[in-house]
């Protein structure tokens, strides 16, 4: 990181994974470090995105096809990317990003199962997309983290897909680790709140000079 380019770190995982508990941790350990953080998400992160991301969670408002998930996804993201994560880069910041391009991956490839082909060629005709500087992965198991989940109250339109979907969405994340493992981080997402946050800690501290 330097004044100049900052530094943009994402959060990954299936529901249920904590990754958005711990991303907040990050963020307040951050702030009595000295910096700013800017902490957003995805879908969202724009008042477009926001109500984007209304319509995509909505279990009733939008039963949604694959095609018409990923159109979504990527229209939020481009505005997301340029209104937002760039100016922050550019002006040194770090930015924590909970979900970004893995979880398309993850839950549009593995989950709803469509081609990469059409995933590769949709990143780059979108793009250029700004790619994180380092991602932590949350991994869990399925069934573990959508116990978890449902825990939380009334699930949301992802939240009721089959097991099935998203163990297919965790292979997916599993294939993008093994391909970037420059990249992207394992965290044992199956440790308990305060384990997962020293396991963190700990490659934030090894990987990133706040």
């Amino acid at each position: 990181m330097n004044a100049t380019t900052g530094l943009f770190l994402s959060f990954e995982g299936i529901e249920g994974a904590g990754k958005s508990t711990q991303m907040a941790r990050l963020g307040e350990w951050l702030r009595r470090s000295g910096q700013d953080p800017l902490l957003t998400r995805e879908p969202g992160g724009t008042a477009f995105g926001e109500r984007i991301r209304d319509i995509f969670l909505d279990p009733v408002l939008a039963p949604l096809d694959a095609s018409e998930e990923l159109l979504l996804v990527y229209a939020a993201r481009v505005r997301h990317l340029r209104q937002v994560i760039e100016p922050a880069l550019q002006a040194g910041r770090i930015v924590l990003c909970d979900r970004y391009e893995d979880s398309t991956y993850a839950y549009q490839g593995g989950g709803r199962q469509v081609p990469l082909s059409r995933l590769d060629a949709l990143s780059i005709w979108a793009g250029p997309l700004r790619q994180p500087d380092l991602t932590f992965w949350f991994d869990v198991d399925p069934a573990q983290g959508l116990a978890r989940a449902g825990r939380r109250g009334p699930r949301d339109r992802l939240e009721q897909e089959a097991l099935t979907f998203f163990e297919r969405a965790r292979q997916a994340f599993a294939q993008r680790w093994e391909a970037e493992p420059e990249r992207i981080v394992r965290i044992d997402a199956t440790l308990d709140e305060e384990g997962v946050w020293l396991e963190l800690l700990r490659h934030v501290e090894a990987r990133v000079n706040p």
